[in-house]
């Protein structure tokens, strides 16, 4: 029996991966005939980036296709396997899938959407929460980055509130410090001031 549960969690990891790997900012930009997202602005395959290209509606469907796997992977390991391990680790793989993608040569987005979609997959409240921290500052402020990273650091602290000392806690724990990770190089431009803001376009 338990080597059997060790099997469904692998395959839901698996498939969550793979999940994770379907680029929507690519898939939209191609069916609006948009630019690849990669070829202009940050050259990050995301939402914001997408929004530079002057498209809002593509830049809203990302979001929600980026967001909705992350969601959707987090609810089909714990209906499937049923376990908060199984559930974490699902999470942790459709963020891994979206950072480094199979089908892209493993060259993807930043994965704050993605992330926001696992934080409601594990508890709404979190969610919420991480969300209006990103709103906020990116509309006081009007940096993308800076509110990604400033609800990474709501996400992380809050995790082990509201969810304990649990696996989803940890596993949220860990992609805050990859989405710092992935934001180093907007950290550096923060600093020294060439951070463009939300929604400057600069597609070519």
């Amino acid at each position: 029996m338990q080597g059997a549960l060790v099997l469904e969690t692998v395959l839901a990891v698996l498939a969550a991966y793979g999940l994770g790997s379907v680029s929507f900012a690519i898939l939209v930009s191609r069916a609006m005939r948009l630019p690849d997202p990669r070829s202009y602005g940050s050259g990050n395959p995301g939402a914001t980036n997408v929004l530079r290209s002057g498209k809002k509606a593509a830049a809203v469907l990302t979001l929600l296709g980026d967001g909705g796997k992350g969601w959707l992977a987090v609810w089909l390991a714990t209906l499937l396997v049923g376990t908060s391990a199984a559930a974490a680790l699902a999470g942790l793989g459709v963020f891994l899938g979206h950072l480094y993608p199979v089908f892209h040569r493993f060259r993807g987005g930043k994965g704050v959407a993605t992330a926001a979609g696992v934080l409601f997959g594990f508890q709404w409240m979190l969610a919420l929460g991480t969300l209006a921290t990103w709103t906020l500052i990116a509309a006081f402020l009007r940096y993308s980055s800076l509110a990604a990273l400033a609800a990474a650091a709501f996400a992380a602290l809050f995790g082990f509130v509201l969810l304990g000392p649990s696996e989803p806690a940890l596993a949220v724990a860990v992609m805050a410090l990859l989405l710092v990770w992935r934001h180093r190089a907007n950290i550096a431009r923060l600093l020294d001031g060439t951070e463009p803001r939300l929604g400057a376009k600069k597609a070519s």
